[in-house]
């Protein structure tokens, strides 16, 4: 029987679950088999101390943290390219010779490599990737972001030899970050008298330069009845405080505000910049 089968090529441990986690449950309650690809250990991620008894490594824990809410998503596999996390644009820990941005403006082709021989071991209809403006502007998105859209080119390419088989992927998505969810944040910010251009637990996150950012709307996929497995999924990466934040909003507000899941369908190119369908394997032809 045809398998629709699905890849999310992201950064960290919890990129899976904080920014995916209801279309990811959908499409695995569908049947599809749904893979993920995470380029970091997560390593540089700010973590309580109290998080890490039990574990050797901020890295360990937050890849058991990732182990735990992949189960909860039901992953097919997970591939951990390993590199280390590069923190945000411009910190130390980005000049890391292995961290993933470093390794990415020395040499993207390396990165670019190890996806294509992935999707060439997976044989994905469709991939899922970050927009341009990795979410947020971290680095490490950025990074994959740019190495999984080459990749996806280069692995339907004979002449580009791998031990894998050439295999062409048939369609290309970024994610989008509900523009509802992220004007309710800024205006909760602006209440408490904070800065929306100074966010996060180090204040390195510009929540309005993420609205400036957003690319065009061509599909919205409905997740309203699989925020409980999202919430459970995000919960597992506890020392991330859980998604924290806007994932806070009791799970009836938040399927109220945002029912359904956007992304930019980058290929095939569409006609126009407008939604125009409901379903990420529409159009697939399934082997």
């Amino acid at each position: 029987m045809p398998q629709q089968r699905l890849l999310f090529s992201f950064a960290h441990p919890d990129d899976e679950a904080f920014g995916s986690g209801g279309v990811i449950a959908r499409y695995v309650a569908a049947g599809a088999e749904v893979y993920y690809i995470c380029a970091t250990n997560g390593d540089v991620g700010t973590v309580d101390e109290a998080h890490l008894k039990g574990y050797n490594s901020v890295s360990e824990l937050r890849l058991a943290e990732l182990d735990k809410a992949s189960a909860i998503l039901g992953f097919k596999e997970v591939f951990k390219l390993g590199y280390k996390d590069s923190g945000m644009m411009g910190s130390d820990t980005s000049k890391d010779p292995a961290s993933l941005w470093d390794t990415s403006q020395r040499d993207l082709p390396q990165i670019t490599r190890r996806v294509v021989e992935i999707i060439r071991q997976v044989r994905p209809q469709l991939i899922v990737t970050f927009n341009k403006y990795g979410g947020y502007g971290h680095p490490d998105h950025i990074a994959i972001q740019r190495a999984t859209t080459e990749a996806f080119r280069l692995a339907g390419d004979a002449s580009y030899v791998t031990d894998q088989p050439a295999y062409q992927p048939q369609k290309l998505y970024y994610t989008q970050i509900p523009a509802i969810m992220i004007r309710i944040g800024v205006a909760i910010m602006r209440l408490r008298r904070q800065n929306p251009r100074q966010m996060g637990r180090n204040k390195d996150i510009d929540v309005l330069a993420i609205l400036e950012n957003l690319e065009p709307t061509h599909t919205r996929v409905r997740i309203a009845e699989y925020y409980d497995t999202w919430t459970k999924a995000s919960e597992a990466h506890a020392s991330q405080y859980g998604g924290g934040g806007l994932l806070r909003l009791p799970t009836w507000l938040r399927q109220m505000l945002a029912p359904n899941q956007g992304f930019t369908r980058v290929i095939p190119v569409p006609a126009y910049n407008r939604v125009d369908e409901t379903d990420l394997f529409a159009g697939v032809h399934l082997d």
